[in-house]
């Protein structure tokens, strides 16, 4: 069973930077492509960011690209966002997500999600 955790989420001014981690368990977490989504208040929910299963090709939505990295460490089974230049508009449950589908590229789609952190930017 597939099982993602996040951490990292709390409270930033803007114009801070936070680091978000998500540990995965239940498979083989190498072969699969990682991703971060995250829905802001009355929001749909966003991909932000995806990685592909060998980390050698990643994607972010326009909103946060010069802003955020996406990394992965395999060898951890772990995957990371940095967030730099954080906004307001930033603010939202970030969900680390991954697929069922192995040897995919980081645009998904996304089959599994965490239960999220908290990110919070004051102006």
């Amino acid at each position: 069973q597939v099982q993602l955790v996040e951490s990292g989420g709390g409270l930033v001014q803007s114009g801070g930077s936070l680091r978000l981690s998500c540990a995965a368990s239940g498979r083989t977490f190498s072969n699969y492509a990682m991703g971060w989504f995250r829905q802001g208040p009355g929001k749909e929910r966003e991909l932000v960011t995806g990685i592909s299963w060998s980390g050698g090709s990643t994607m972010y939505a326009d909103s946060v690209k010069g802003r955020f990295t996406i990394s992965r460490d395999n060898a951890k089974n772990m995957v990371y966002l940095q967030m730099s230049s954080l906004k307001p508009e930033d603010t939202a449950v970030y969900y680390c997500a991954t697929t069922q589908r192995r040897y995919s590229g980081p645009g998904g789609p996304y089959d599994y999600w965490g239960q999220g952190t908290q990110v919070t930017v004051s102006s």
